[in-house]
């Protein structure tokens, strides 16, 4: 990669990283619900404008919405709820090193669903590392029988399991040569209308507006950093450094995310979470596969 396609990839694993710190902040005054959609419909309504400022229009494909629809439940819909309502159970940087196992996930999904990623040997190490390095801190929160914070820490790896199904899903848009951009907004607009009963239903938003000036700039950093900016460097990136390279985000998610949790919010990880953390880079780092390449080992 370029010095340039680096610069931009440190850029998207802190804005990334920065999501989890600005949850926290968003979790002392408004519910899991009301967060994700207000995350999911402020970055729709900036990436129309966008579109709409370069001349795009809204699609009137039904079959393109119904697979916007299935890709924001994916994508957005459920992986941004389960972390939110996870980290009221669990601090920003433990969250963060369980959704960098998403690749673990997608490497599974990707070789049961699609034939031309062919579930290797080298792969299924990588896959074992990580099961061992999630293991690894799941165990110790189970010593005093089902607790929140396992349970917590649950619901960050079914995240990661919905966006490995939704990198999956995603290659449709590919095929159908839908705009990368579209494809953000399609997915997130879509998000923001399924989630719009459910946060009526059980939020009720309009009795919680009175909130600190905090809660309201850590929902708009949600929305405007950490998704309609952060999808439009995720595409920079994808066309100028490609799929394997923009991958390498995963692993430096954890690093903004833990030093924004340990300097603002005074969490603290413990050394198993530690050991964790370094099995789940190791294993990706085996995925990818280049680290091993330099040795010469394939």
């Amino acid at each position: 990669m370029s010095l340039g396609d680096w610069g931009l990839l440190v850029t998207l694993a802190a804005i990334w990283g920065g999501s989890f710190f600005l949850v926290e902040i968003a979790l002392t005054g408004l519910p899991p619900l009301t967060i994700v959609w207000l995350r999911v419909g402020l970055a729709a309504m900036a990436l129309w404008i966008l579109l709409i400022a370069s001349g795009r229009r809204p699609p009137r494909d039904l079959r393109l919405w119904l697979a916007f629809g299935m890709m924001g439940t994916l994508n957005n819909v459920i992986p941004f709820s389960l972390i939110v309502w996870g980290q009221t159970h669990i601090g920003s940087g433990l969250a963060s090193i369980l959704n960098a196992t998403t690749p673990v996930f997608t490497v599974l999904v990707a070789g049961v669903w699609l034939q031309d990623e062919r579930f290797t040997t080298r792969k299924f190490i990588g896959v074992l590392l990580g099961f061992a390095g999630v293991a690894a801190m799941l165990i110790p929160s189970l010593s005093g029988g089902l607790s929140a914070s396992f349970v917590g820490q649950l619901a960050i790896l079914g995240a990661a399991i919905s966006y490995a199904f939704a990198a999956v899903f995603g290659r449709r848009f590919k095929q159908w040569s839908v705009p990368p951009l579209l494809t953000a907004a399609g997915q997130v607009t879509a998000s923001t209308l399924i989630l719009l009963p459910l946060v009526l239903w059980i939020d009720r938003p309009w009795q919680l507006y009175h909130q600190p000036v905090g809660v309201w700039l850590s929902v708009a950093g949600l929305a405007l950093i950490c998704t309609a900016l952060a999808y439009i460097l995720y595409f920079r990136i994808l066309s100028s450094a490609g799929a394997t390279n923009l991958a390498l985000v995963t692993l430096l998610v954890p690093v903004t995310a833990i030093l924004l949790g340990v300097v603002f919010l005074h969490e603290t990880l413990l050394a198993i979470h530690w050991t964790g953390m370094l099995i789940i880079a190791l294993s990706l780092a085996i995925i990818d596969g280049r680290l091993l390449a330099k040795f010469g080992v394939g």
